[in-house]
């Protein structure tokens, strides 16, 4: 949107974002932009391409799993850094949590011909690092030790469907070996794994099928970017869309001496074996089944057809894991508010790798140390924020979301208090298609920050991102594998937030708003050996440009919310959303909703096939809508007149924080009560979930349940809506 003068003593119904004239920031006086101008413009100078490389560099030398000497010596690396850069309060913070290592593992087909698989990824030509003897072979995390030799059934992606299908063609899994494949959409092996669990599998075995990120895609490693032949997808399985972070301490932090439950009443434990496999090891097996032919979706890119299995393949499969309680790191670093010091911008990346972890997660650690640079060098300038800027390098997020999720449950009340946002950086880059994630009270100003930032196509990053959104919705693709594409009418910003990184439990045990930043492109080595430095310059981002602009946009963004005079939210843009979301349930379940449904155009449904009412959901939305775009009117005409009153602005702000918050159902989703926002949640699968109490009862015919999520859905927009006005009152003559 290109932003005009305007007159700013009417418009109750534009949003925020449209009345802002061309020279503002959201949240800004006249005067105040203008010094943030100034700030950004110093802070995008600072990251170069050159210190990108090197801390990539840094940080892609070795393997770093989490729990690990080399995880544990980059947490110092950086707590070192941050200290020189000038971060202060800089501390490395102990959780004593169920981690995961593996012990051994081996497969042999024994019927009906041998085959012993290689579990281990070869070295390619030019790649040095993937000749690096501490390279784990194949191992997927949570796994449990055991041995079983059995019968080897194809289950395909391995979801519930999947075994209906099975069973439709006479085909048990109890007690047999299961083998499905990494799939696109993306399906969180956790669930494939949950599922095999309930199914009675005596084991998974998960592959990755050309198919989906191997040689049916384009040219492989090192000609291109996708998997070759002996890439294997490592991962944890944790069931954490139960409960994230260590399982035996959930919903509080497991500091040293906390309580633990036993990991077997642990809900987000696996109970079951599972080992990753290249396709390399996988096609001895699919191409040796007899059984039904696979149906023609569940074919793949191998060169045979593709049978469902039976009694003919046999497999022995042993795996010895070393789970236990062990030590994680994370490190957490601060610029003090000169102003709002208890007001609190908080940022992240995680640390710890599968194996390298050139793309995920070491890209966006680059990036976070160039930014961390920039604030340092903007603070001996004397530029130090408004509010006080919180940095944290997480680990063990590939294992369960762990030291976010614990860092988060230790401080909840303080960053309930406090807290601003979070912004999110997991991998900063594989390509150059930005994908920028929000809740909708933030899309607005993520979309203006993003257009003082150059692409280095040339254009802005705002006209590179609008080409990106417009050529996914073309193309049907789907955005992100943590969330599939989820692109609001009115925004650039993908407001349908999954689960998957360390956002979750900032959004939604804690009730803060978020934002999710990077760059994406094509990527097949993810989670492999071949994830690398090697892979990032050739394939990647050569030459570190998106690196680079990922440091000045995360920088610039947390800036906007560091210096605002009064925060940039947009309340009448996320009512709207909240519109969409109960939409898109409605025509998503027909045989259940919507009287009092309202079009895009404003008219009502008359849809008879609509029984369940949501007349009063509407309404309430309505009326959020008409208290969010009053509010916007004021917020600009105040911030147009000049200085604000220091007591004014701090009410202001912390009322508008406090919004997020509201949207907390303190009884979580039914049947996960970790998970207690009732605007966002998470499918197992990881994608995004809207609305995810009322829509997991609406889907299951659960009526008193949805009843009852209708009612707490309805309560809080009112109470939203209450707030709203109250904070609109404060700005009137």
């Amino acid at each position: 949107m290109t932003h005009k003068p305007v007159a700013l003593v009417f418009i109750a119904a534009l949003s925020l974002s449209t009345i802002a004239s061309a020279q503002s920031i959201l949240g800004f006086t006249p005067a105040s932009s203008a010094r943030e101008t100034e700030v950004e413009n110093k802070l995008k100078s600072i990251p170069t391409a050159e210190e990108e490389r090197r801390q990539h560099r840094i940080f892609t030398q070795e393997p770093h799993i989490a729990g690990s000497k080399r995880n544990n010596e980059l947490a110092d690396y950086i707590a070192q850094e941050w200290k020189k850069q000038g971060l202060e309060d800089v501390v490395i913070r102990r959780y004593d949590v169920y981690g995961t290592n593996p012990k051994s593992a081996s497969l042999e087909m024994i019927a009906p011909t041998h085959y012993q698989a290689v579990l281990r990824e070869i070295p390619i030509a030019g790649d040095e690092d993937s000749k690096n003897p501490a390279i784990s072979s194949a191992w997927l995390g949570m796994s449990i030790s055991g041995e079983v030799t059995a019968p080897v059934i194809y289950a395909h992606s391995g979801n519930p469907e999947d075994y209906d299908l099975l069973r439709k063609n006479g085909i048990s899994v109890k007690g047999k070996i299961v083998l499905v494949r990494y799939s696109n959409p993306y399906s969180y092996r956790g669930f494939k794994a949950l599922t095999a669990q309930r199914e009675g599998a005596a084991a998974m075995l998960v592959y990755s099928d050309p198919q989906e990120d191997g040689y049916k895609k384009g040219k492989v490693d090192p000609e291109g970017p996708w998997g070759p032949e002996y890439h294997i997808q490592r991962g944890a399985m944790t069931y954490d869309f139960m409960v994230p972070g260590d399982p035996q301490t959930p919903g509080w932090a497991s500091l040293p001496g906390a309580k633990r439950i036993p990991i077997e009443e642990a809900v987000s434990a696996p109970k079951i074996m599972a080992l990753p496999l290249s396709w390399h090891d996988a096609k001895p097996l699919l191409e040796s089944m007899d059984g039904p032919v696979a149906p023609k979706d569940w074919q793949g890119g191998l060169p045979f057809e593709y049978h469902l299995g039976g009694d003919r393949v046999k497999a022995h499969l042993k795996i010895e894991m070393d789970n236990g309680v062990q030590p994680y790191y994370v490190v957490e670093g601060r610029i003090r508010g000169s102003e709002s010091p208890d007001e609190w911008v908080v940022m992240g990346n995680h640390r710890d790798a599968w194996v390298f972890g050139g793309v995920d997660p070491s890209s966006g650690t680059a990036s976070m140390m160039e930014l961390t640079r920039a604030f340092g060098e903007l603070k001996k300038q004397g530029m130090r924020p408004r509010r006080t800027l919180v940095i944290c390098s997480w680990d063990g997020e590939e294992v369960g979301l762990t030291g976010s999720t614990e860092w988060g449950e230790q401080f909840a009340a303080e960053l309930r208090a406090k807290a601003v946002a979070y912004i999110n950086v997991d991998e900063a880059t594989s390509g150059a298609n930005f994908h920028g994630q929000a809740v909708a009270s933030l899309a607005p100003m993520l979309e203006e920050t993003t257009r003082t930032l150059q692409d280095p196509s040339g254009k802005s990053l705002y006209e590179a991102w609008k080409e990106t959104v417009k050529r996914e919705k073309e193309e049907g693709q789907q955005s992100s594998q943590f969330s599939s594409s989820g692109v609001a009418s009115e925004t650039l910003a993908d407001t349908r937030i999954g689960s998957g990184s360390d956002h979750t439990v900032f959004l939604n045990f804690i009730g803060m708003p978020v934002l999710g930043l990077g760059f994406e492109g094509d990527y097949g080595v993810y989670h492999s050996g071949y994830d690398d430095f090697y892979w990032m310059n050739h394939f990647g981002d050569p030459g570190y440009k998106y690196h680079t602009l990922m440091s000045q946009l995360w920088g610039v963004t947390a800036l906007r919310l560091a210096n605002a005079d009064l925060l940039p939210f947009d309340f009448a843009t996320y009512a709207s959303n909240i519109r969409e979301f109960v939409n898109e349930m409605a025509r998503n379940n027909k045989s259940v909703i919507l009287s009092g449904a309202r079009s895009k155009d404003g008219a009502e449904s008359k849809d008879p096939a609509f029984t369940f009412d949501l007349t009063g959901i509407h309404s309430a939305i309505d009326a959020l809508e008409s208290a969010g775009k009053n509010l916007n009117a004021s917020l600009t005409r105040k911030l147009s007149s000049g200085p604000i009153d220091a007591q004014l602005a701090s009410t202001l702000n912390h009322g508008m924080m406090q919004l997020e918050r509201n949207w907390l159902n303190p009884d979580g989703i039914p049947g996960r009560p970790w998970f207690k926002h009732i605007l966002y949640g998470a499918r197992y699968t990881y994608a995004h979930l809207e609305l995810p109490g009322l829509t997991e009862a609406v889907e299951k015919q659960d009526w008193p349940t949805a009843k009852q999520q209708v009612e707490i859905l309805e309560r809080a927009l009112h109470n939203n809506t209450k707030l709203l006005q109250e904070l609109n009152q404060h700005l009137q003559p």
